[in-house]
C-alpha cells in the first residue's frame, strides 16, 4: 500500500509542477498540500472495499408440538396360556372304588380312575400314574400308561392295591408324570391330585349296647358279618365267585358271556339274582326279593344299577355295575356278600 501511495503522491506533485509554457503557478505551498491531502483521501476511498452486510439466515420457527397425555397404566389383555400337560376328571372319575368303599383287611383291589387329557400334548407310554402322598396301600410307586392318549381323549387308569390290616379310613393321593419326570394332575391349573379313599372294616364288628336288667350287665349286639366285599373287573368269558370275590376261580356263581351280540351275566350252579334299582339294597331287601336264574342283559342296565343275588353257598348279597364298555366288553362291578343266609 505504501509504494502505491508514493506513486500517487508523485503523480499529483508532477501535475502541479510549472508547465513548460511558462505559466507561473498561482497556488501556494499550503494550498498544494491541502490539495494533495484531498486527493489522497479520495484515492484511498476508491480502493477501500465496500463492506457488504452478511446474508442474514432466516429461521423458520418449528411447529409447537403438544405432547399427548400418557395413561398412568397401560391396558393389559389377559390371554389364556395353553398348558401342555393337564388332566380332568368328570363325575365318573371313580370307575371303581368310590369314596369310602368298605374293604376287608388285606383285601386286594384295583382302583381305576377315568381321566381326560385336557392339555395340548399327547400322553405316551412314557407317561405314568404315580403315588404322590398319603397311604401307599401296597401299590407300586408308578404305573406307566399302556398306550397314547391324544388331547381331548379319555382313558381309564388302573392301579393294583391292597387294603391295610388295621381297621380305619385310608386315603392315597396320586398324580400323573410326563416323560420329563414332571408331575401334573387335574383341576384348572393341572396341579391337583386325585385319590382313592377306602374304609377297612373287620369281618365282624361288635357294638356294645347297654340294656337295663336286674344285673345291669351289657348286651353285645353283633352287626351282620361280611363274607366278601370289593371291586371286580370282568372280560368276556370270565367267571366270578361271589363268595370270595375271585375271578376265574373255583366255585363260580356268575358267568359273563356274549349272547346274540348282547353282554349278559348268567347265574351258574345254584346262584340266582335280580335287578333292584339305583338305591343300595339292605340285607332284608335282598333276602325278601324274588331271585331268578335268568341272565341279566348288561347292555340294557344303566351303570350304577344294583342287583341282589344269592350265591351257590346260599349267601345273600348285592352287586353294583360301576362301569361298562360296550366296545371292549370290560365290565366293572362292586360286590357285597353277607356271611349269613
Amino acid at each position: 500500500m505504501i509504494p502505491f501511495t508514493l506513486f500517487l503522491f508523485t503523480g499529483l506533485v508532477a501535475c502541479n509542477l510549472p508547465a513548460k509554457s511558462g505559466i507561473t503557478p498561482t497556488l501556494s505551498v499550503t494550498q498544494a498540500y491541502q490539495t494533495i491531502a484531498v486527493r489522497l483521501t479520495q484515492s484511498v476511498g476508491l480502493i477501500t472495499p465496500t463492506q457488504t452486510a452478511p446474508n442474514q439466515v432466516t429461521t423458520t420457527p418449528l411447529p409447537t408440538v403438544t405432547p399427548k397425555s400418557i395413561p398412568t397404566q397401560l391396558p393389559v389383555t389377559l390371554t389364556a396360556t395353553a398348558i401342555c400337560d393337564r388332566a380332568a376328571g368328570g363325575a365318573d372319575i371313580d370307575v371303581t372304588i368310590p369314596d369310602e368303599t368298605q374293604l376287608l383287611p388285606g383285601q386286594s383291589f384295583t382302583k381305576v380312575w377315568r381321566l381326560t387329557n385336557t392339555g395340548t400334548c399327547t400322553w405316551t407310554n412314557s407317561y405314568a400314574v404315580v403315588w404322590f402322598s398319603g397311604e401307599k396301600l401296597g401299590a407300586p410307586v408308578s404305573v406307566n400308561l399302556s398306550g397314547s392318549v391324544a388331547p381331548g381323549q379319555t382313558v381309564d387308569l388302573g392301579v393294583d392295591m391292597v387294603a391295610p390290616q388295621e381297621a380305619g379310613s385310608y386315603k392315597s393321593y396320586w398324580k400323573l408324570r410326563n416323560a420329563s419326570n414332571v408331575l401334573f394332575g387335574i383341576g384348572p391349573n393341572g396341579s391337583a391330585s386325585f385319590w382313592v379313599w377306602i374304609v377297612v372294616v373287620q369281618p365282624t364288628t361288635l357294638t356294645p349296647t347297654p340294656t337295663v336288667s336286674a344285673t345291669l350287665s351289657p348286651t353285645l349286639t353283633p352287626t351282620t358279618p361280611i363274607k366278601a366285599i370289593g371291586p371286580a373287573t370282568l372280560n368276556l368269558g370270565d367267571a366270578l365267585d361271589l363268595d370270595t370275590n375271585t375271578v376265574n376261580g373255583s366255585g363260580a356263581d356268575l358267568s359273563y358271556q356274549l349272547n346274540n351280540l348282547m353282554h349278559s351275566l348268567d347265574p351258574i350252579s345254584s346262584a340266582a339274582m335280580t335287578v333292584v334299582g339305583s338305591a343300595q339294597p339292605s340285607l332284608t331287601t335282598c333276602q325278601s326279593v324274588t331271585l331268578s336264574a335268568d341272565p341279566v342283559v348288561v347292555d340294557t342296565v344303566p351303570v350304577g344299577t344294583y342287583l341282589c343275588y344269592r350265591t351257590d353257598g346260599a349267601l345273600p348279597g348285592w352287586l353294583q355295575i360301576t362301569g361298562f364298555d360296550a366296545i371292549t366288553g370290560i365290565l366293572n362291578l362292586q360286590i357285597y356278600t353277607w356271611a349269613i343266609p
